[in-house]
């Protein structure tokens, strides 16, 4: 699906940044830092002060340990940068609230049970939205099984639209794991029809 056309005279007003760095430990746990940054083009003014332009907004710091079971043993925030300082840096250790979560089971709903508004920052609990893929990248080729010729399934198989089990992807690049639906055709069962001359003398 291609993009909507650009603007050429738009302007750029605003950046946001989400980086997410995985760390394997030595003890075999994992440390994932995720952090996520705001930035204007313009001066902005809050909290009594002009903030010029690319200064951040918001730069904020998001840790966890994770064990290989997605299991989060640890977690804790840190505010850098923020709107209102000594308001938006008040939220303490409660980001240690998703320690004892699973990251793959019900996390997203979690983050907003334990820390969703006035219980937390915005931003940061955004940026935990981002952690449960992340770490399946991060686990991928190091945890998690994903070679095409794996004993046990490939974990990320079924996990999006296109590596469903009966989908054109799998066949050609996961055989092994391929499921075909009863009744279904592949692409390749149909070869496009020969091309048919034009008329002598058209």
């Amino acid at each position: 699906m291609p993009l909507p056309s650009a603007d050429p005279q738009r302007q750029l007003k605003h950046q946001r940044s989400i980086q997410v760095q995985a760390y394997a430990r030595a003890d075999g746990l994992w440390e994932i830092d995720a952090f996520v940054r705001d930035t204007k083009t313009r001066p902005t003014h809050s909290a009594g002060r002009e903030r010029p332009a690319g200064e951040p907004i918001h730069d904020l710091h998001l840790r966890i340990v994770v064990d290989t079971a997605f299991n989060i043993l640890q977690s804790g925030a840190e505010s850098v940068a923020m709107p209102y300082p000594g308001h938006c840096d008040e939220h303490g250790d409660r980001y240690a609230a998703l320690a004892g979560l699973n990251l793959m089971q019900g996390f997203k709903r979690a983050v907003r049970e334990r820390l969703g508004g006035v219980q937390g920052c915005t931003h940061l609990s955004e940026l935990a939205d981002v952690l449960p893929t992340a770490v399946v990248q991060a686990f991928a080729g190091d945890v998690l099984k994903v070679h095409p010729d794996s004993d046990t399934k490939p974990f990320q198989l079924d996990r999006c639209h296109a590596l469903a089990s009966d989908g054109e992807a799998v066949r050609l690049h996961y055989p092994r794991w391929y499921r075909r639906q009863p009744g279904a055709t592949n692409l390749s069962d149909n070869p496009a029809p020969a091309a048919v001359p034009p008329p002598a003398g058209g």
